[in-house]
């Protein structure tokens, strides 16, 4: 055996002499560096050491010679040498470390002559990369790197998703070629775990091949003559499909074809190519093919660099049949070219200072739904929009700033765009010190500039507080029905947005202290000033001359306004424990705020303080409007209470209640501004309305609550919501969640009539691996919206009797919305499930339609997920289609 070391030939085994036979650790392979270590029986003895570099064997590479470090250590029960075949055996737990691989047998045999190493019974082969490769026998190079394997079956443990994952080949017989590549012979390949039970039962899913080659060194996987299994049941044949192993996360090639159809589009299929470009960066090319329109591009780059990341989507298509697409103003059929532009980024400029966008441009607000183009930047609620934004952002210890700019885009079919605003920029700072000496406490300062422009004003016609200007009389029986706006009038027109470029620039500062007595006591005085400029042109725009002209009373050009207040927050927490009955507090709270009246109410534009709620979570605001373009003025009380029960078993109960009392100067929630804002609020009459909450927890999976606001004078509901979420595991294995909301009538602020509904979703896990799960939105008041639309379109039909008149049609009081219902089966290698959905849709009038949807999900894991889609009927407006599909 050569020896490096020495540059001589000799037999380590004659040197350590017949005396050392019985415990020797040798180095009995040519091509082997030795360092062998024979764990012997006590009796035996102690052992002996011998060490060497290979010379490259037949079926080893010549760099490999060129590696000194790599030792072989051997331990075994027994050594046995056979002079006259050359030979070298292990037997009993022999273990074979070479490099990084390792070899363990009942018996492994070295032959000499042929530089091979055979290895039987419970044969087990570690590589470097932790892949385990079983067997019952294996024929191997002496630096395990090539040979032949009986039984095959591999191992390896992969990260996907951020979650371990365990793949699995096997094969009656394979080989193994320079340690780079298996060939596995008749072979099957799957990432579920076999049964504990029965492990000759075919897995889930395996894909079985009349051959299959794993190269590590190029790391893919190809297929010859595949057929997919599920449940050892064949469902699709391949022959011949690479892919990249599962250690890959990026390499170029085709990814998991997508499927479309409907009547507008035909039936197509996208097939997504994806070019690993860099480390750093990629393309993906998504060409898809329909019969009815031709051939949709898709292309989107994603980089990375050290300080961030961006990416960049385009799509488009020269359409072959735009007709399926109903004209404008409802559709698109008027257009040949149709397409979109999409980007997201955001970069770190230090540790402080981040930067980014993210931005959606279209051709016509109906293409991305039209070719199922998917966006998560796009709202898909009732009301569907894209939002583009881009931003700078600071944060530091006890500051904030930030800086954006908006663009709207509306995706409905009866969105006019020029009501859409652009909003640039948005700036907001918010710094916190601690108070100067003497006056101690937290000082903060907050400033925000707004400035947005717009085209036409956005109006709504609401409730004549005198009555109703329509009062037809129709078989005998007469309907109010509701005024249109044709010029603005208050108390009949409510603005939402204004035309024109609207700029306004706001600070406050403010200083609060607590002071906790001898008694518990806590006193909370603070102070503030609020200042806010405002620059504002309400521009006629041209498109609603007529609308707006009674706008002009409104204050143009530099308008500004001051805002000083002192007050003080006062509260005495009661604490009682009554050991196993829990901890008790109670805890009365009142609160005085004193300033100036508000001024210039309802002559300055109000674009973010319209969402206007007065609940138990604002009863303590010292200024309850959600934005800057309003501001609460005059000397006003809050009073309240709470209590709270926590016991040493985990239950927990909270109740509040309280009301807003206006004690001197002008309500500012009594005047309406142009968007009627505080109007109908609960706020509007000197004594609020009352406010309350009530939270239980019998535990910390189970949790009921209920908030309302309740009519000052006779307790009557004038908003509530109750639901509970709850998770009844292990009793149970059920996570459910219901709410009921309900919302009277504000007329004044464009709802007629009042809002109510129920939501609740449910999953049942049938076992830890099925599982069932539905979801509904019942609508309760649908019937009085379908019942004055009806009024409004009958009038019209007895204005201009043309066509047929419009047929009244009652949903019913309990109108399903929106609702999903579906199940499915997860496990380590499988996920699949099918939903069936309803959703609401925004019809071109303006309407509620539903969209009914089947969806199909699989997923194979490292293989890839796939998924079908299927509308079963769409209103013929409400994604400007022209066919129902």
């Amino acid at each position: 055996m050569p020896d490096s070391t020495v540059g001589t030939e000799r037999e380590p085994w004659q040197e350590l002499g017949l005396a050392l036979r019985r415990v020797a650790d040798i180095a009995f392979a040519t091509g082997f560096v030795a360092l062998v270590t024979v764990a012997a029986p006590a009796a035996l003895g102690g052992g002996a050491l011998a060490q060497g570099a290979p010379k490259a064997g037949p079926g080893q590479k010549a760099g490999a010679a060129q590696k000194p470090a790599e030792r072989l250590l051997v331990e075994a029960a027994e050594l046995v040498y056979d002079n006259d075949r050359n030979t070298v055996t292990a037997r009993g737990n022999a273990e074979l470390h070479y490099g990084a691989r390792t070899l363990q047998a009942d018996r492994v045999t070295y032959d000499r002559n042929a530089s091979r190493v055979f290895a039987e019974g419970n044969v087990r082969l570690t590589e470097a990369t932790g892949a385990v490769l079983t067997g019952e026998k294996m024929e191997l190079t002496d630096d395990f790197r090539s040979g032949f394997i009986d039984a095959l079956r591999v191992q390896q443990t992969v990260e996907l998703n951020g979650q371990p994952v365990r793949t699995r080949f096997s094969a009656p017989r394979a080989e193994r070629i320079e340690g780079d590549t298996t060939s596995f012979e008749y072979g099957t390949y799957t990432a579920c775990e076999p049964c504990k039970n029965n492990p000759e039962t075919p897995p889930l899913w395996q894909i079985r091949a009349t051959k299959i080659v794993h190269n590590n060194e190029t790391h893919t996987v190809s297929f010859e003559e595949s057929t997919l299994e599920i449940a050892g049941i064949p469902v699709a044949y391949l022959p011949y499909f690479e892919t990249a192993d599962p250690t890959v996360k990026r390499k170029t090639g085709f990814l998991t074809p997508r499927f479309l159809t409907s009547t507008a589009l035909g039936s197509g299929i996208a097939t997504p190519f994806f070019v690993n470009l860099a480390p750093n960066y990629d393309l993906t090319l998504s060409p898809a093919f329909l019969s009815n329109q031709g051939v949709l591009g898709q292309a989107e780059f994603r980089h990375r660099l050290e300080t961030g990341s961006y990416n960049l989507r385009v799509s488009g298509i020269f359409q072959t049949t735009p007709s399926a697409f109903l004209p404008g103003p409802l559709g698109a059929g008027d257009r040949d070219f149709r397409g979109a532009i999409e980007s997201k980024g955001q970069f770190y400029i230090n540790d402080r200072w981040r930067t980014g966008w993210d931005v959606v441009g279209v051709t016509d607000k109906w293409f991305l739904d039209n070719y199922r183009i998917r966006n998560q930047s796009i709202t898909t609620d009732y009301f569907r929009e894209a939002v583009s934004t881009a931003y700078l952002i600071g944060q530091g210890d006890r500051s904030w700033f930030e800086a954006r700019g908006y663009y709207f885009k509306g995706l409905s079919s009866f969105d006019w765009q020029k009501e859409q605003p652009f909003v640039a920029p948005v700036i907001d700072y918010d710094k916190r010190i601690n108070g100067p000496a003497p006056l101690g406490g937290e000082v903060r300062f907050e400033a925000n500039i707004t400035s947005l422009t717009r085209q036409a004003t956005d109006f709504q016609a609401v409730q004549s507080p005198t009555g109703y200007l329509l009062q037809p009389t129709i078989n005998g029986r007469t309907y109010n029905l509701y005024e249109t706006c044709t010029v603005f009038e208050r108390g009949r027109c409510v603005v939402r947005g204004l035309a024109g470029t609207n700029t306004r620039a706001s600070a406050q500062l403010s200083w609060r202290r607590s002071f906790i007595d001898d008694a518990g006591q806590v006193f909370t005085p603070f102070a503030y000033l609020r200042t806010d400029a405002f620059f504002v042109d309400p521009r006629n725009s041209g498109y609603q001359n007529a609308l707006v002209q009674n706008i002009a009373r409104q204050d143009a050009d530099f308008s500004g306004r001051v805002l000083p207040a002192v007050g003080i927050d006062y509260r005495y927490p009661f604490v009682s424990n009554f050991g196993p009955l829990g901890v008790h507090t109670i805890e009365p709270i009142a609160q005085v705020i004193a300033r100036p009246s508000e001024t210039r109410i309802g002559r300055l534009p109000n674009e973010d303080a319209q969402s206007l709620i007065f609940d138990d979570t604002s009863l303590f605001e010292w200024d309850k409007f959600s934005g800057y373009d309003r501001v609460e003025g005059g000397v006003r009380t809050n009073l309240g209470a709470q209590y709270s029960v926590v016991t040493p078993a985990g239950w927990y109960a909270n109740a509040m209640f309280g009301e807003s009392i206006q004690i001197a100067g002008v309500n500012s929630f009594r005047r309406g501004d142009i968007a009627n804002v505080g109007l109908d609020s609960g706020l509007e009459n000197r004594r609020s309305d009352f406010v309350g909450r009530v939270q239980v927890s019998p535990n910390q999976n189970i949790t009921f609550i209920t908030r309302g606001r309740f009519d000052q004078a006779d307790l009557g509901v004038n908003r509530v919501e109750t639901g509970v979420i709850a998770r009844l595991s292990p009793f149970a294995p059920i996570d459910l969640s219901a709410f009921y909301s309900y919302y009277k009538a504000q007329p004044a602020l464009g709802f007629a009539n009042r809002r109510e509904g129920l939501t609740a979703s449910a999953t049942y896990h049938v076992t830890p691996n099925w599982f069932v799960t539905g979801s509904a939105l019942i609508d309760m008041s649908h019937y009085l919206d379908v019942r004055d639309n009806f009024k409004t379109a009958y009038a019209s039909y007895l204005a201009n009797p043309v066509g047929d008149a419009p047929v009244y049609s009652n949903p019913g009081r309990f109108y399903l919305s929106g609702m999903s219902i579906g199940g499915g089966y997860q496990d380590e290698c499988t996920t699949v499930s099918v939903n069936y959905i309803v959703s609401p849709t925004a019809a071109a009038l303006g309407t509620s339609e539903r969209n009914r949807t089947v969806l199909l999900r699989l997923e194979l894991k490292t293989l890839g997920e796939a998924d079908f889609r299927q509308n079963l009927g769409t209103a013929v407006t409400a994604d400007g289609i022209s066919t129902v599909r």
